[in-house]
């Protein structure tokens, strides 16, 4: 039995100790199991690029290890002209094809995939095109992303040690705010489509505020390091309301902290994007890159003025949490899904292992299903 792994898309805190874990318990069930890693995604399944995991490592080593050891990329299986582009394919080539044969000519029973919705909703179009030409592989895929955006999962790998980690980041970032009077903090949180990694880092980051001694006899109070304003993508926000509202807050404390998820008001940085004929950079998937848009940036702008702020800092955690190793919360949701992952190949049963919001967040394979981004 040949067991093939790769993990694609962003990374997020999940990466290697899913790999670890895979491998450590495939060779613990199936001692005659061979592993491989595809390297660096897609990518390395076009290219027939792989490494052999061998049964004599310590996967442990890799729980406490940020990233991934056998690389990520974004590729596309049914965009053919972005894998010509990036030489992933000859000319005339189709990469559903492309990456069959080389599932073939390794001789693979079992794929698991790692990632996101994209990832994943690629997996189910390489197992139909597969099965439409009689070539028998069970694929299975873990789903991870820090933005916790995939329906019907309720829970994703990754993410909860993101949002620890995205809180930490601004228990730090926020003693700024003693730096300057009137100063303005724009905490930029990733999260495209979803505010859950935004509004669950700000629950963990205010429980922790909560915790903390402050001395107001010397004009430290905690409300100057509490979170003014969330702004998500499932919100509408009237910024002419905000400015009123956040100009007392700025008046009163001296300061004024948001916590800001990158895809909040982005119709309204697009038009304006549109209104100055701008092009809007998008990835192979079409999903506008938001690094090159900066939302933090577009709302620094529109606020400075208004709330006559002498300095204004936008800071970004999406880097340094999905960076992060695992935390022991997440860890136990991994070994969990990566025994249901397993239990599920060997059954021959390909899908996606979550917990289902539509089965009481049962931890299962959910088989068949369409992934929807942007539902939580």
């Amino acid at each position: 039995m040949k067991v093939a792994l790769l993990t694609s898309g962003g990374i997020a805190p999940c990466l290697s100790s899913a790999i670890g874990r895979l491998a450590e318990r495939y060779y613990a069930r199936y001692p005659d199991a061979e592993v491989i890693g595809y390297l660096k995604g897609y990518k390395g399944l076009l290219l027939g690029e792989s490494i052999p995991i061998n049964d004599n490592s310590d996967f442990s080593r890799l729980y406490v290890l940020g990233g991934t050891p056998i690389g990520n990329s974004r590729v596309k299986l049914t965009n053919n002209e972005d894998c010509i582009k990036n030489g992933y394919i000859q000319q005339n080539k189709n990469a559903l094809e492309v990456a069959a044969r080389q599932l073939v000519s390794d001789k693979v029973d079992i794929l698991h995939t790692i990632g996101g919705d994209d990832t994943n909703t690629t997996a189910g179009n390489l197992v139909k095109y597969l099965r439409k030409n009689d070539y028998k592989l069970t694929v299975v895929g873990l789903p991870k992303t820090i933005d916790n955006d995939i329906y019907p999962i309720s829970q994703t790998l990754g993410a909860i040690t993101a949002a620890q980690q995205t809180a930490f980041f601004f228990e730090n970032i926020v003693n700024e705010n003693t730096t300057s009077s009137r100063q303005l903090i724009i905490h930029e949180v990733m999260g495209r489509n979803c505010g859950w990694l935004t509004a669950k880092s700000a629950e963990i980051y205010l429980s922790r505020l909560d915790k903390k001694l402050f001395l107001s006899d010397i004009n430290l109070l905690k409300d100057q390091w509490s979170i003014h304003a969330i702004y998500i993508p499932e919100m509408q926000i009237n910024i002419a309301k905000e400015i009123v509202r956040l100009n007392k807050i700025m008046d009163k404390y001296d300061c004024v902290n948001i916590f800001l998820s990158e895809g909040a008001g982005i119709s309204s940085i697009i038009n304006d994007m549109e209104k100055q004929n701008l092009s809007i950079p998008r990835d192979a998937f079409g999903h506008i890159r938001l690094d090159e848009i900066n939302p933090g940036q577009w709302f620094a702008e529109k606020l400075r003025f208004e709330l006559k702020a002498d300095k204004v800092l936008v800071q970004k955690s999406g880097y340094f949490s999905r960076s992060s190793p695992s935390s022991n919360e997440d860890l136990d949701i991994i070994f969990k899904t990566v025994e249901i992952a397993i239990d599920n190949a060997m059954d021959g049963k390909s899908g996606v292992v979550g917990f289902d919001e539509e089965e009481d967040n049962k931890l299962t394979c959910i088989i068949s299903i369409e992934l929807k981004v942007g539902n939580h």
